[in-house]
């Protein structure tokens, strides 16, 4: 989280010494007027207070210069330090010169004073960028800005107080000297930034110096342009401060605190201006507020001197508060508050274009440049006034005069503004109406020269938007289509572009052309509006392109405008919104990677495969991971509308956001009294939206769900419940009932106390309800994203199951991965009839869909083969997730028109074989995307995408994940695959070391698998590690036996284990449930695929395959079977 700058160690130690230093100084500087007025009267005092004003300002006529060339060669934060040592010095000459009633001390003193001022102008304006970057710049500077002004009145009203009753030395001396002690210590703790300029040479030569950085600074258009701007307004700020107080006193019969309390609120307003200004700019130099701020100044300046010239005579008032019931006092209060904010609005822009574009060893010397032209603005306006008042001028035809000034001034800004102004426009009218926040910006600068901006597209306001983040002016990439169409034609006159036709490849000339000449390039690589809100298809234009010029692509991504009402997607699958808050999120720029090996169209298409993978990675690091799922939940809640279904199965119906929500609050309230002293409790609990509200209740009471896998048989089921060192077990009467495990439930009941689900319901009253209503929108204990969500158990199919603890940042970020890999949207219906205590029904079927808004039919068993198919065609459901077992079922009982509706059909948990694939194609036309997971990565590592999808391949890895390959002894190719990512496990829970975590090895999970990883990324499984026979030497897969069989016996199941030899080591033993199977009849069918001889079982047992309820086969009950009719062990 990000701390605000009035507590960040970066700006508070610097803003809090230059506002003590600017307090300083002008008690200093008041402090010597009023002992002027008490020496000295009429106009030899006048004389000396006009001397000692021009005293403080000399020095930044003539040591700015200076100030900036030390600045840039030392450290500033230790030349900060110095400086305000020396402070304490003049301190004490100040006092000793108040102390003697000397004004030629106190004048020495303001001298000095001066002297550090002008070298410290440089230092804290010139820092600044190095302390907080391009999007804290604009809040900095008006902090600065506003306490600037608000130092001023400080300090002058401080020593009005002082010399109240005559200046006393008493009050003087300790007031000075604590202040400057106080700066000099906050000083200290300025970060030090280092020398940017150590080699620079400091000029003795002052006049000189001052010289040549002004002309430096004139050669530089848009840095001289910029210093003008701020010029202009301390120059009015001159003129403000000089006229106020004596119309005030002359035209309005006002007193000195009428001075103080207009002075106050042009204070004030300075310091809302600018937080208007840097509001406005935050993020990006925005220079359209400068012209504005001057034709405000204009309105104002006129509104003042039409509201003088009413002034006849003094106003008549016997104190300040009556004074003000006067409307002409109140007018000139009100068009004071609009200098001040019009000033606030011209200065805080500019000064964050000058530091912004001022090289860094060179920006303190900018800074000093513009005060050189500060002085020189403020001396031409103080004599300005002068001569205007020694003809007889009044102030309301100074103000007149001023605000015809201001009109030409505005005018010339625009005309000469360094920025785009209709840009400019563009982006305040984000940063007003949509909220808009850029994240990233100085990627930008990191980009270098001519880069690829790759946005993904969302609306129609894309390019405007595009508009808003950019300050180079870039060349828009547009689609020939776009192009075309009447409304585009009037805005391209305003930017250059570049019309594309993707699928011609002279598209791509035109596009290296556009880079070769040294422009940033504007490009929306899925070519059209995303019909989805996800990412689309990526073109290879630009990809081929950055590869061809050695461009570097930025990956940009918008966030918010998918819900305007300038987006492509359908009404029904998001809700619109007329200004929803934009959010824009700039990544480090990335070089295409393209092996070298690929020539012609396949490194064309690498070089977009590579693209589309930077873009994935760009939605995934762009989402949010960081609160809880149930927050999560909440969140999407509140954005689709409460009322919106989410939940639905065939006993309880449908389930609206709002009615989950509630019953996990009411369910929560109950669990947090029940289980006070537990922080884990199992859930046995099929596939309903009652088990939803359950788990989410638990989150809400910050319980840890622990899903037990009843399919596995009650010792495993004991065994976990001792692993996780679980109390309790919450379950339902109707489940067990239906599921005929009374037995089962009894035997675990010895071990834990088991909690009926159903008895809730008669404990919640009309009040629990009604509290769960108003309050469900707030779990009632707050949790991290880091914190425990779930225990989940491995499937026990080669031991006793693990506990594998899951976060919640686990589990977001699994989903955000393959969100980032598959276009899922709200237009989607899910189907799941994979159990909730599997990680792939829990993750993918049943959390992705609750926090994308797709609503999911939840099935209770995955194994009623003719009835899911009629209800996936009765409930218009898109998206199917099974196993290979499963699917082939449903694929054998279902009508062809059954799964019509599907749009993605996603198998996972085992490997989907040939005849599956076919048959679903066949029928349904419906291509299945296989994916591959485990547990401990919450749980998918890859999967075939819609455009990345490789046959015999478990597809890529996901964005997110990194993989590695351990060497495995005596495998030919290949490697043990390691996994390591935001979705990988906190770690393991053992049956030998209850409630010990046990993490992945430096993040790093082993998986167990065998896989091969080709040059495009594919991920063939080739078995699991121990699923490895030792043959003469030779690892052979048991896997790859088992495909043989099943290919053979595709009716039939059939699994191999391994026993020991004494000749070879090991040898195979396949076991089948095919009555007629003939082991000569496998080798037949072995040799004519081409298998090696290796592969053929040693011996054939025709018996029952053991599965589990995901339809994997059971293996360790297969090993174990074979072991105990062999009557030997395998080690």
């Amino acid at each position: 989280m990000r701390r605000h700058l009035m507590i960040s160690k970066r700006f508070a130690p610097l803003f809090w010494t230059q506002f003590l230093s600017a307090f300083n100084d002008n008690f200093l500087r008041y402090s010597l007027v009023f002992l002027i007025l008490v020496q000295l009267q009429g106009d030899e005092a006048a004389s000396l207070i006009t001397l000692a004003s021009a005293i403080f300002m000399l020095p930044f006529l003539i040591l700015s210069a200076l100030g900036g060339e030390l600045a840039d060669k030392y450290d500033k934060g230790w030349l900060a330090e110095r400086l305000k040592l020396f402070e304490i010095g003049a301190a004490f000459v100040a006092v000793a010169g108040i102390i003697m009633a000397s004004v030629p001390v106190s004048m020495l003193a303001l001298f000095l004073f001066g002297v550090i001022s002008a070298l410290f102008g440089p230092i804290k304006y010139g820092i600044l960028p190095d302390l907080m970057g391009r999007r804290d710049l604009p809040g900095a500077n008006a902090w600065v800005e506003g306490a600037t002004f608000i130092a001023i009145l400080g300090g002058t009203i401080a020593a009005g107080f002082v010399a109240d009753d005559g200046l006393d030395s008493r009050v003087f001396a300790p007031v000075m000297l604590i202040l400057a002690l106080v700066c000099w210590l906050i000083s200290r703790h300025i970060p030090k930034t280092g020398f940017s300029n150590p080699d620079l040479h400091v000029s003795a030569n002052i006049l000189g110096s001052t010289v040549r950085l002004v002309r430096e600074l004139h050669e530089d258009k848009r840095l001289w342009t910029t210093a003008l701007f701020i010029s202009w307004f301390w120059m009015m700020g001159a003129v403000l401060t000089a006229l106020v107080p004596s119309f005030v006193d002359q035209v309005m019969g006002g007193s000195p605190l009428v001075v103080t309390i207009y002075s106050v609120v042009f204070a004030v307003s300075v310091a809302i201006g600018s937080a208007i200004a840097a509001w406005l700019c935050a993020g990006r130099v925005v220079l359209l507020p400068a012209p504005f701020g001057a034709a405000l100044l204009a309105f104002f300046c006129m509104q003042l001197a039409w509201n003088l010239s009413q002034i006849s005579e003094p106003l008549v008032a016997d104190s300040v508060l009556d004074f003000f019931t006067h409307t002409a006092a109140i007018r000139v209060a009100i068009d004071l508050g609009g200098l001040a904010v019009s000033g606030a609005l011209l200065v805080v822009p500019s000064f964050t274009a000058l530091q912004s574009w001022a090289r860094r060893d060179h920006r303190a010397r900018v800074v000093a440049g513009a005060n050189i032209l500060n002085a020189g603005f403020i001396v031409f306006s103080g004599a300005a006034v002068a001569a205007f008042q020694a003809v007889g001028l009044s102030a309301s035809h100074v103000f007149t005069t001023l605000a015809v000034a201001n009109i030409v001034v505005a005018w010339l800004m625009v005309r000469y503004m360094p920025t785009n102004p209709l840009w400019d426009l563009v982006n305040i009218l984000f940063r007003t109406f949509s909220r808009l926040e850029v994240e990233g910006r100085e990627n930008l600068e990191k980009a270098g020269k001519s880069p690829i901006l790759a946005f993904n597209h969302v609306s129609f306001l894309d390019g405007p938007l595009a508009m808003a983040i950019t300050e180079e002016e870039p060349i828009f990439a547009i689609d020939a289509k776009t192009a075309k169409t009447w409304w585009m034609h009037p805005f391209m006159r305003f930017f250059k572009y570049l019309v594309l036709e993707p699928s011609q490849p002279v598209a791509t000339e035109a596009v290296v052309d556009a880079l070769q000449s040294g422009n940033s390039l504007v490009i929306f690589p899925e070519g059209r509006v995303s019909a989805t809100g996800g990412l689309m298809k990526v073109y290879d234009v630009a990809a081929m392109a950055a590869e061809m010029t050695g461009s570097k692509v930025v990956p940009i991504r918008i966030e918010g405008l998918e819900r305007s009402y300038s987006t492509a997607i359908e009404p029904g699958n998001v809700r619109r919104q007329f200004f929803p808050k934009v959010k824009v999120t700039i990544l480090e720029p990335v070089k295409l990677q393209v092996p070298p090996s690929f020539k012609g169209r396949r490194r064309r298409m690498a070089a977009g495969a590579s693209l589309q993978r930077v873009m994935s990675e760009l939605v995934l690091r762009t989402t949010d991971v960081d609160m809880t799922v149930l927050e999560n939940v909440i969140k999407v809640a509140h954005g689709v509308g409460m009322r919106r279904v989410t939940l639905e199965d065939p006993f309880a119906g449908q389930m609206t956001y709002g009615r989950l929500l509630t019953a996990a609050r009411v369910l929560g309230t109950h669990f947090q009294r029940d289980f006070a002293d537990e922080e884990r409790v199992g859930v046995l609990l099929p596939n309903a939206t009652g088990t939803a509200a359950v788990i989410l209740g638990l989150m809400s009471a910050g319980k840890i769900p622990a899903m037990l896998n009843f399919s596995t048989g009650v010792a495993n089921m004991i065994s976990s419940c001792q692993t996780a060192q679980l109390k309790s077990v919450l379950t339902s009467r109707t489940f067990v009932e239906q599921g005929k495990m009374e037995d089962m439930i009894a035997k675990l009941g010895e071990h834990v106390e088991i909690v009926w689900v159903d008895d809730l319901k008669d404990k919640t009253g009309t009040k629990d309800k009604l509290a769960g209503l108003l309050h469900r929108s707030k779990p009632l204990v707050a949790r991290k994203a880091d914190d425990p969500a779930f225990i989940l158990f491995t499937s026990g199919s080669e031991g006793l199951p693990k506990g594998v603890i899951l976060t919640h940042r686990n589990l977001l970020a699994n989903i955000a991965q393959a969100a980032a890999a598959i276009d899922f949207n709200m237009g989607d219906v899910a189907f799941n009839v994979l159990p909730m205590f599997h990680c792939f029904g829990l993750t993918v079927g049943t959390i992705l869909p609750l926090i994308h808004a797709i609503p999911v039919y939840l099935y209770p068993s995955p194994l009623h083969y003719r009835i899911i198919p009629e209800l996936v065609y009765g409930t218009n459901a898109t998206l199917f997730f099974g196993t290979d077992t499963f699917l082939n079922g449903y694929a054998r009982t279902a009508h062809p028109f059954d799964f019509r509706s599907v749009r993605y059909c996603i198998s996972g948990a085992e490997a989907v074989k040939a005849p599956t694939r076919e048959l679903f194609m066949q029928r349904f036309g419906v291509r299945l995307l296989e994916g591959y997971g485990v547990t401990e990565t919450a749980p998918v590592i890859a999967v075939n995408t819609p455009i990345f999808n490789k046959v015999g391949t478990v597809g890529k890895a996901l964005p997110g994940i990194q993989t590695k390959l351990s060497p495995v002894p005596g495998l030919k190719e290949g490697g043990r695959l390691l996994i390591k990512g935001d979705n990988v496990m906190v770690g393991y829970l053992s049956a030998d070391k209850p409630g010990e975590v046990i993490p992945p090895p430096d993040g790093w999970h082993d998986t167990g698998d065998i896989v091969t990883i080709d040059e495009e990324g594919y991920i063939k499984i080739i078995g699991r590690a121990k699923r490895f026979a030792d043959i003469a030497g030779e690892k052979v897969s048991l896997a790859a036996v088992e495909v043989l069989a099943f290919d053979l016996w595709p009716d039939y199941l059939s699994a191999a284990a391994r026993l020991p030899d004494a000749k070879k080591g090991e040898k195979i033993i396949l076991v089948t449930n095919k009555p007629d199977a003939d082991l000569f009849e496998f080798s037949r069918h072995a040799k004519a695929n081409g298998a090696a001889d290796i592969l053929v079982p040693a011996e054939l047992i025709i018996d029952e395959v053991p599965v589990l309820a995901t339809g994997k086969v059971d293996l360790a009950s297969v090993q174990r079977r074979v072991e105990e009719i062999k009557g030997v062990k395998c080690h």
